[in-house]
């Protein structure tokens, strides 16, 4: 019986803060029968009875989704997107692929560079590593010749 109690208080709290960010969130023009303040007031100090008040008398109406599925489905959803950036006109799109280009360019050149750095870097670090091993081995014989 306690976890009924506790999960009901819960859902209440939740309905509540719900109902307060919605007074909040809509807009001013569309609410009904109250001003905006005074709605907020009422979800403020009456939390449930607020609440419902709101849902059933100042909640503004939602206008259905007019953007809805006509028909059926698209072969290519990619393509459905309406904010997807597109070329209104053929130069729009030649710029934008000739921009694609000189990046993809830039980006070989860099690599190219990396790895000629890359190399010589290397190719140094072997050159050391041979002269101090010429030098331990020169220095590991003796000048005078060998001793009997």
């Amino acid at each position: 019986m306690v976890y009924l109690a506790l999960f009901l208080t819960l859902m209440s709290l939740a309905f509540w803060v719900y109902v307060l960010f919605d007074v909040i969130g809509s807009d001013a023009e569309r609410i009904r029968l109250l001003p905006k303040p005074a709605w907020a007031v009422i979800v403020l100090l009456l939390p449930k009875i607020g609440a419902i008040a709101w849902f059933l008398l100042g909640r503004p109406p939602r206008e259905p989704a007019v953007n809805g599925p006509v028909g059926p489905p698209s072969p290519f959803p990619e393509y459905e997107h309406p904010g997807r950036a597109r070329a209104a006109t053929p130069e729009e799109d030649e710029e934008f692929l000739r921009r694609c280009r000189e990046r993809a360019e830039e980006q070989r050149r860099r690599a190219r560079e990396f790895q000629e750095r890359e190399e010589r870097e290397r190719r140094e670090r072997e050159r050391r590593e041979q002269g101090s091993d010429r030098r331990e081995r020169d220095g590991d014989e003796d000048p005078t010749g060998p001793s009997v």
